[in-house]
C-alpha cells in the first residue's frame, strides 16, 4: 500500500461515521473519489470530492445501476504496482489505495412488510461487491474497508504509520470476502423463498453473520459464538429483545430455542420447560399461570435451572409464581406486561426474552448439523398430521384421549429419541428422552410421573417411532396407560396391536416418525 497521501474511493449505503471518516482522511491529504449519494453527503460537509464519472469519462447510467464498472476504476483497484505500472500509465489509470464500500441494504429492504419483488431486485448491489472483491484480491496494495466499526482502527493506523500494515490489509480482505459471501447468500435465500424453491440445492450458501461472541461453548474450554442466517424470521430467540438478565450462554440459546420451537407448535396459552435441550414439562391452561403450573408439576426436580417458554404474553401473577417456585435461567415469551417485568427485576440475573408475536411457520426451513468433513441438511420436521390417523386397536379412543394424544404427539417431535411422552388432561406427566432402548424410555417416563406424585392411570402415551416388540406396550399397560399414539410400521405391528387389545387400550397409528437426534 502507498504511503500518505492516498487516493481513496468511498461509496457507502450506511453513512454512519462517514463525516468523521472523510474528514480525517482529508486531513491526511487523501484525494477522495465518490459516487451518487455519498458524494453529495461529503460535499454537504464541505469536503472536496472527485466524482467517479469524472475519472471514467462516462456518466452514471440506468438510474445508477452502472457507475463504477469501468476499467479506470477496476484497473486502479486491481493494478499491481510492481507489475502493471506501465499498463496503468498507458491507459491513464491512477491507482486507488483505499476502498471504503458498504452495500445496498438488501436484507433490511426485503424484511420490510409489503416489499415488492421489484424493490428487492433494485437493492441487489452489483458494483459494490465487484469493487470489494477487486480490492480484497489486490490487498497487497489496496486496503478494503466494509464495516463502519473498522473506520476508527484504520484511521488510527494511517495517522500513526502513514499506511496500513500487511497484517491489517489481510484481515480486512478476509472480512471483505466474508461480507460479499454473506450478501450473496442473503440474495440466494430470498430468491429461494420468493420463488417457492423447496428443493435441496446442489450448493448451500449459509451466509452466517456474527451476532455476538459468547462466554464459551457448551463447556468452558470451547469457544462459542452466535451467528445469524440471512433473512428475518420474527418470533425467534435470535431476534428477541433482551429485557433483562446476564448475557446468554451457548447452552441458554440452544435450550431457549428448543423451548420456543416446542411451545410455538402448541395451542395458546401453553408453557414448555426445557432442560438440556429436552422438554421436561409441558402444560396447556386457560392462562399462562395455569399452563405453567401444569408444566412444572411434571418434573419439579428437572425444572430447577431450566428454560421456560410461553406462547402468549406473561402477566405479573405468572411471574410471581415462577419466582416463588423455582430457579430459572431464561424466560422467553412473546411479551411481558410492565408489572411482570417489575416482578422479574427482583431477580436481575434472570434472562428475560421478548420475541414478539410467534408467527406460525409457513414453510419448513432447513436444519443443518455439522459432521466431520461436511454438513447434514434436512427439512425441519414440520409434517402436518392429525386428521388421517388410523385407529389400529379394537377400542376407539375417547374424545379426551384423542385430544391428549394430539398434544403428546406434538411434544414428542421435540424430545430426543427414543422419546416417550405421557400426557393426561392437557399436560405432560412424564417424559422419557434420549434412551438407547424404547422400553427404558417408557420406564423412565412412568418413574418420573411417580416421583412427581402424578398418577399414570388413564394417561395417553406417545412414542416418536414404532414399537419393535410388544414389551413396551405391556410395560405401559402395567403402569395404567389407557391409550397410545405411535407411527406404526413395525414388522410386528400385529403383535403390538394384539397387546393393546389384550390390555383394553386404544392405539392410534400416525404413519409419521419423529426421530430427533
Amino acid at each position: 500500500m502507498s504511503k500518505l497521501p492516498l487516493r481513496a474511493l468511498i461509496s457507502v449505503a450506511d453513512k454512519s461515521g462517514l463525516a468523521d471518516l472523510a474528514g480525517r482522511l482529508a486531513a491526511l491529504g487523501t484525494r477522495i473519489l465518490s459516487t451518487g449519494g455519498t458524494a453529495r453527503a461529503l460535499r454537504e460537509i464541505g469536503l472536496a470530492v472527485t466524482d467517479v464519472a469524472e475519472v471514467t469519462g462516462f456518466p452514471e447510467i440506468m438510474d445508477g445501476r452502472v457507475k463504477t464498472l469501468h476499467p479506470r476504476i477496476h484497473g486502479a483497484l486491481l493494478g499491481r504496482r510492481d507489475q502493471d505500472a506501465e499498463v496503468m500509465a498507458a491507459h491513464d489509470i491512477a491507482p486507488i489505495d483505499l476502498v471504503i464500500v458498504n452495500l445496498y441494504p438488501f436484507e433490511a429492504t426485503v424484511a420490510r412488510p409489503g416489499c415488492s419483488r421489484g424493490e428487492a431486485i433494485e437493492n441487489i448491489d452489483i458494483g459494490g461487491p465487484a469493487m470489494i472483491r477487486a480490492a480484497a484480491k489486490n490487498h497487497r496494495f489496496v486496503g478494503i474497508v466494509v464495516d463502519p466499526d473498522d473506520y476508527g482502527p484504520v484511521l488510527d493506523e494511517l495517522e500513526t504509520h502513514g499506511a496500513l500494515s500487511e497484517t491489517t490489509r489481510r484481515a480486512l480482505a478476509r472480512k471483505a470476502f466474508a461480507h460479499t459471501a454473506s450478501y450473496d447468500s442473503a440474495v440466494y435465500s430470498w430468491l429461494r423463498q420468493d420463488d417457492g424453491d423447496l428443493e435441496l440445492p446442489p450448493r448451500l450458501p449459509l451466509g452466517l453473520a456474527l451476532r455476538e461472541q459468547l462466554r464459551y461453548g457448551e463447556n468452558p474450554h470451547q469457544r462459542g459464538a452466535l451467528y445469524t442466517l440471512p433473512g428475518r424470521r420474527p418470533g425467534t430467540v435470535v431476534g428477541a429483545e433482551m429485557c433483562q438478565g446476564k448475557a446468554l450462554s451457548y447452552n441458554n440459546v440452544a435450550d431457549a430455542d428448543a423451548a420456543l420451537e416446542c411451545v410455538r407448535a402448541l395451542p395458546a396459552p401453553a408453557c414448555v420447560i426445557v432442560k438440556h435441550a429436552n422438554p421436561c414439562g409441558v402444560g396447556l391452561g386457560h392462562g399462562t399461570l395455569a399452563a405453567y403450573a401444569k408444566a412444572y408439576a411434571t418434573d419439579p426436580t428437572s425444572a430447577f435451572g431450566g428454560i421456560i417458554a410461553f406462547n402468549s404474553p406473561v402477566d405479573a401473577e405468572t411471574a410471581l409464581e415462577i419466582m416463588a417456585r423455582q430457579f430459572v435461567e431464561v424466560l422467553v415469551a412473546p411479551s411481558f406486561s410492565p408489572d411482570a417485568l417489575e416482578v422479574l427485576a427482583a431477580k436481575p440475573n434472570v434472562r428475560v426474552l421478548a420475541t414478539g408475536p410467534l408467527a406460525p411457520v409457513s414453510r419448513p426451513g432447513l436444519r443443518v448439523q455439522q459432521v466431520a468433513g461436511g454438513m447434514l441438511v434436512q427439512d425441519e420436521d414440520q409434517s402436518p398430521e392429525g386428521p388421517d390417523w388410523r385407529v389400529a386397536s379394537s377400542r376407539q379412543p375417547t374424545a379426551g384421549e384423542r385430544s391428549d394424544a394430539e398434544l403428546a404427539w406434538t411434544i414428542a417431535r421435540f424430545v430426543k429419541s427414543n422419546a416417550i411422552v405421557l400426557v393426561r388432561d392437557g399436560a405432560t406427566i412424564g417424559i422419557g428422552a434420549g434412551q438407547m432402548s424404547r422400553v427404558m424410555s417408557v420406564r423412565i417416563a412412568a418413574w418420573k410421573a411417580g416421583e412427581a406424585g402424578l398418577d399414570v392411570r388413564g394417561a395417553v402415551m406417545a412414542s416418536d417411532a414404532f414399537f419393535p416388540f410388544r414389551d413396551g406396550i405391556d410395560l405401559a399397560a402395567s403402569f395404567g396407560v389407557a391409550a397410545i399414539v405411535q407411527p406404526g410400521g413395525s414388522l410386528r405391528d400385529e403383535e403390538v396391536i394384539a397387546a393393546a387389545d389384550a390390555h383394553g387400550m386404544a392405539m392410534l397409528f400416525t404413519g409419521v416418525r419423529h426421530f430427533r437426534h
